[in-house]
Order: structure tokens, then C-alpha cells, then sequence
């Protein structure tokens, strides 16, 4: 298992429509997260790693609660606030100070006052110093001291992320090594994946219910194989909003997110009977953002017809085209009600484990790099109103799980996005990297290897 230290992960919290979104685009940099005027119109939650000062933490942006939730908008605060408690290492509690101090914000800062972990309480929609008096009624949820910003503006943001992040310790320590490797179970509610963990341990480890979202934590099950042990993580599901629209989605994705970040590999399970989703693709997508190596298990694959039929088919050519972002996910069809294709998963599992564990000798790699160039040049760079040659110069191996690779040419900032997509397909292709992520950073020659810039 890797023995990287894994990245402190700092949760947006507070109830619908406080600004929680629009604040992690701010610190983002970029609009990641669906942004509306109405609760709830959150996709999921989003994590994107953000630079703090000198450190980097993961982001995660919590979705909006569902006043339609299954006992109501108090319980579903209580379930955000247990979820942020047992998965952030810190937690951004946002309250509205334009709505002003609603009983939701108490309850919520009861629970997270509980939390043994760095803690800032920030009163957003203090768009002018004027609006400063709102802050006021806020005192009373017990905090030391909070921050008046505007998520919108950007007014107070960068600083209450900066204290809160400045309370996190130096380093946290990496995940011990026992245990073999971690595989994350993830999809969306009601897709088999309790079912498929008691079918590969072999007993019922695990509840399993018709019901969606009957598994609320995420629970981890060691099974050995051929004396090689594995570690299964049942995540629960990540949810869309009942069917009001296809876009707007709520997630419980915080300890998913922490599965992910602890995990080697992550299986992205679907439903067959149901097709392929846009929220397949999301899950699929935050697992590879998160460096895991991944594969998909299309489940209950024994509701569609037999061999030749064309639901089969049809779903298959679905999902390679819903993943053509990860092409090089293997796809593997499963029953864990009959068992059928559940023997290949561990078999699977060591093979996209050993891709993201390959290390590339450097000579291989520059021989591949000169191949590379050769049967596909980069664009001219353009400097003022002369265009010049783009050259690659060498390239090295600076890490595993996932593979990552630093390559030395003129201008890094002149190679387009498409031509470092050709030069990871055909590294993938190379080098047989199929199901794990590949990092590519361009330096200056001139620029260290490990450089950040």
C-alpha cells in the first residue's frame, strides 16, 4: 500500500442556500460546483484540491440538504454534521447573515461544537462593511470568533480559509499499510454493492435492503485471496434529487470522498437494469480525480438478456461512451445476486493495481518520449507575434499510485490541452497503464522535477 500522506480534507458545512457552493467556486477558482438560487440544487459533493499558503487541502463542497428528506430538514443537518465530524479534519461552518440565525444553524453548531477538530464559523452575505451588524445574533452559537465574508465578492474569504487551515496539524499521518489493498465500492444507492461485498466474503457482512441508502457508513470487510489479502470499502450511495430534474443531484459524497483518498483501487459499480447514468460518470470521475485506479462492474447484468441481445450491447456501447474521459477503464459485467463475473473482480483488481505500481525505467521512457514527439508534433508556440518550435527535451518517473511523470520542455505553458491528452493515451498504450490515473506535469528545463510551480 502507499505510504503517502494523504491530503487534510476541509468541509464546506451549513444548511440549503447559505452560500456554501459559490464559496467553494471561489476558493476553487473555477465554477466546479452547479450554483442556483433554490436548496437543493447542488449536484454532490464536489472535492477539488485546493493551495492554501504553503499547503494543499482537499475541498469539499457538501451538498444542499433536502427539505424533503427522508425525517425531515432537521435530521438530514444532523446527518451532514456526523458526516463531517467523522470524515473532515476541519470543517467550515457557513451560516447566512442575510437570512439571519435560523434554528437549523443552532442544532447544526450543537453537534459540530462536539468535533474534536479545527472548526471556523463564517456569516456569509457581508457584501459591504454595512451588512457587518448582521454578524451580531451569530455570537450566540457559542464560537470564539467568526468571520464576516462574501462568497460572492470574495470580501473575508481567503482569510477564514487561511486560520482554518493553519490550525490543521503539519502533516497528517499516512493510512498504516496493513490491510492489503484497499479497494472503495462506490455508485449510486440500491446498485448491489452490499450485495456484492457478502457474495465475495462469502457470508452476510453486510445489511442488504430494496431499500436505497440502507447503508449509511462505509464499512470495510478483509477478504483473502491466493493468500493475498484485500480490504473492501461499502460506501454508501451517492444520490440524485428524487427525478425533479436531470442536473440537480445531492450527494452524501464527504465519506465517499474519504474512501476514495484512503483506497488504492476504487470499483465504480452501476446498475444494468437501469443503464448508464450521468451520475455513473460523476462517481467514476471523482474516483479517478482522487488517483484511485478504477474499474467499472456493470451489476445485475443477469436481468438483461443473453448473450447477443442488444440491451447488452447497448449498454456497453452507454458506457464506453459515457467514460470516454477514462477509455482505459476495464469494464466487467457482474451478477452478485448469481455470482456470475464476481470471480474475475480480484484477478482484475491485481492487474489495474500492478499498472498504477509500474515504474518506468528512464531510458524506456525517453525512448518513448522521442516516438512520441516523432509521430506527433506539438503545436508552434506563440510568443508576441513570432511562433516558435516546441520541444520535448526529456521526461522521468517522480512517483506511483498513480504514476506520475515530469517532462522537461521549452515552454510548458504553450502545450495544448489535446496534445498532453496524445502524450498520456499513448504512454497508456506504451506502457499497458489501462484502469490507472496517469499525472503528467511539464517543467522548464530549467525547473526542478518536484517543483510545484
Amino acid at each position: 500500500m502507499s505510504t503517502a500522506a494523504k491530503l487534510p480534507i476541509v468541509a464546506i458545512v451549513g444548511r440549503p442556500n447559505v452560500g456554501k457552493s459559490t464559496l467553494f467556486n471561489r476558493y476553487a477558482g473555477r465554477r466546479r460546483a452547479l450554483v442556483a438560487d433554490q436548496p437543493g440544487i447542488t449536484r454532490d459533493r464536489i472535492a477539488e484540491e485546493v493551495g492554501v499558503g504553503s499547503r494543499s487541502v482537499l475541498l469539499v463542497d457538501t451538498a444542499g440538504l433536502d427539505p424533503a428528506a427522508e425525517a425531515g430538514l432537521p435530521a438530514a443537518v444532523q446527518a451532514q454534521a456526523r458526516a463531517a465530524v467523522a470524515d473532515a479534519d476541519a470543517i467550515l461552518f457557513l451560516v447566512d447573515g442575510k437570512s439571519g440565525l435560523l434554528p437549523e444553524d443552532a442544532a447544526l453548531a450543537r453537534t459540530l461544537h462536539r468535533a474534536a477538530k479545527p472548526l471556523v464559523l463564517v456569516v456569509n452575505k457581508i457584501d459591504l462593511p454595512q451588512h457587518e451588524e448582521r454578524i451580531g445574533e451569530f455570537h450566540g452559537l457559542g464560537f470564539e470568533r467568526l468571520w464576516a465574508v462574501s462568497a460572492e465578492h470574495g470580501r473575508g474569504a481567503w482569510d477564514a480559509l487561511e486560520e482554518l487551515v493553519a490550525a490543521l496539524p503539519e502533516a497528517l499521518a499516512p493510512e498504516p499499510a496493513e490491510g492489503g489493498v484497499r479497494i472503495a465500492l462506490v455508485g449510486r444507492p440500491n446498485v448491489g454493492k452490499s450485495s456484492l461485498v457478502n457474495r465475495l466474503a462469502g457470508d452476510e457482512r453486510v445489511v442488504v435492503s430494496e431499500v436505497p441508502g440502507t447503508t449509511r457508513d462505509a464499512t470495510d470487510t478483509r477478504i483473502e485471496r491466493e493468500g493475498e489479502v484485500f480490504t473492501i470499502v461499502d460506501t454508501a450511495g451517492l444520490r440524485r434529487v428524487g427525478r425533479r430534474t436531470r442536473t440537480a443531484e445531492r450527494g452524501s459524497a464527504l465519506m465517499t470522498v474519504r474512501s476514495l483518498e484512503r483506497a488504492e483501487v476504487a470499483l465504480v459499480m452501476l446498475d444494468a437494469s437501469e443503464g448508464f447514468t450521468d451520475q455513473d460518470a460523476r462517481v467514476a470521475s471523482l474516483a479517478r480525480e482522487r488517483g484511485c485506479a478504477t474499474a467499472v462492474l456493470a451489476n445485475k447484468w443477469d436481468r438483461l438478456g443473453g448473450p447477443g441481445d442488444g440491451d447488452r450491447d447497448a449498454l456497453l456501447e452507454a458506457i464506453h461512451h459515457g467514460l470516454r474521459f477514462m477509455a482505459d477503464a476495464p469494464v466487467l459485467a457482474t451478477s452478485a445476486k448469481t455470482g456470475a463475473g464476481c470471480e474475475r473482480i480480484f484477478p482484475l483488481v491485481r492487474r489495474i493495481i500492478t499498472a498504477a505500481d509500474l515504474r518506468i525505467g528512464t531510458a524506456d521512457l525517453n525512448r518513448w518520449l522521442r516516438d512520441a514527439v516523432a509521430r506527433h508534433e506539438p503545436a508552434m508556440a506563440q510568443r508576441g507575434t513570432r511562433r516558435r518550435p516546441l520541444k520535448f527535451f526529456y521526461a522521468t518517473q517522480t512517483g506511483v499510485r498513480p504514476p506520475t511523470f515530469v517532462l522537461f520542455c521549452t515552454e510548458p505553458a504553450a502545450v495544448q490541452t489535446s496534445y498532453r491528452r496524445f502524450l498520456e493515451n499513448q504512454l497508456r498504450k506504451t506502457f499497458d497503464l489501462g484502469g490507472s490515473p496517469v499525472r503528467l506535469r511539464l517543467r522548464a528545463r530549467d525547473q526542478p522535477a518536484y517543483s510545484d510551480r
